[in-house]
């Protein structure tokens, strides 16, 4: 793993990338907004992408400057296409097309990704955070998916909405478009932490690193898995993670960890 001191950093309008200790940071670097524009979205696919065979990526943490994390789409870009001969449509079909093949791509993706969410996440910046595997969020960042405010109800960011919070509490936020606080969001189960604004960063990378200490082919098999049951009968489910455990079982990193906690030392992972 890489000396944690030396930090790789990468600007690739609007999406500055650093790597360091195994943990790859995306930061959203198009303030005031970092709306996800299309080069917004094509920046974070492509960093996944080359993330996904990175070997030295262990885990990946999506941040932002700025006081706003994510306030969704564009809409200044959005509306700029209804001049086109179509109104608009064929840019609304790419727009919402990349932005769900976003979405799956954090999902799908086999490193973790946390979101590190300071200041406001809402309509697809909301989709964003409760697309990552794990976040934390600042005392003073606010929630919402206010679409219905704007006539245009936030029907993909309900996808990932629905899959993180319980049914009443997603209709809530539909339905209202009111902003909800951090610790809302944290009893809604939206967020893992809120924690004050100058451990935000620290805590994220707390888990990260965390994270990253353990076998990579681990997290990798356990992260499919858990997405894939979730999505499934409970009689399929257990015969699915069955079958799981025992090619987890056959891997080279379970022998090796399970030995070492045996012989009580620290255990060596190869990713096989």
């Amino acid at each position: 793993m890489a000396d944690a001191a030396a930090v790789q950093e990468t600007i690739e309008a609007p999406v500055t990338v650093s790597e360091a200790g195994g943990i790859l940071q995306l930061t959203l670097a198009s303030a005031p907004a970092n709306a996800l524009s299309i080069a917004m979205m094509e920046a974070l696919k492509g960093a996944l992408e080359r993330a996904r065979d990175d070997d030295a990526v262990r885990v990946i943490v999506l941040r932002s400057e700025g006081k706003v994390f994510c306030a969704g789409h564009d809409l200044k870009e959005l509306t700029a296409h209804r001049a086109d001969a179509d109104r608009g449509r064929e840019f609304f079909e790419e727009t919402m097309r990349l932005c769900a093949g976003l979405m799956q791509a954090i999902v799908r993706h086999p490193k973790p990704v946390i979101a590190e969410v300071s200041g406001v996440a809402t309509a697809a910046g909301c989709q964003l955070v409760a697309s990552c595997d794990l976040a934390v969020a600042g005392e003073a960042a606010r929630f919402a998916t206010p679409g219905v405010n704007i006539g245009l109800f936030c029907s993909t960011p309900m996808v990932a909405l629905s899959r993180n919070v319980s049914r009443k509490h997603a209709m809530e936020m539909l339905l209202t478009g009111e902003m909800i606080d951090a610790q809302t969001a944290l009893s809604f189960g939206l967020v893992n932490r809120v924690v004050p604004q100058e451990t935000l960063n620290q805590t994220a990378m707390n888990f990260a690193q965390t994270i990253a200490s353990k076998s990579p082919l681990t997290l990798k098999i356990g992260k499919e898995a858990f997405y894939a049951q979730a999505e499934m009968a409970l009689s399929q489910a257990y015969d699915y993670t069955v079958r799981v455990m025992v090619e987890n079982m056959m891997a080279r990193d379970a022998e090796e960890g399970i030995g070492a906690f045996i012989e009580k030392r620290a255990p060596e992972w190869k990713g096989k």
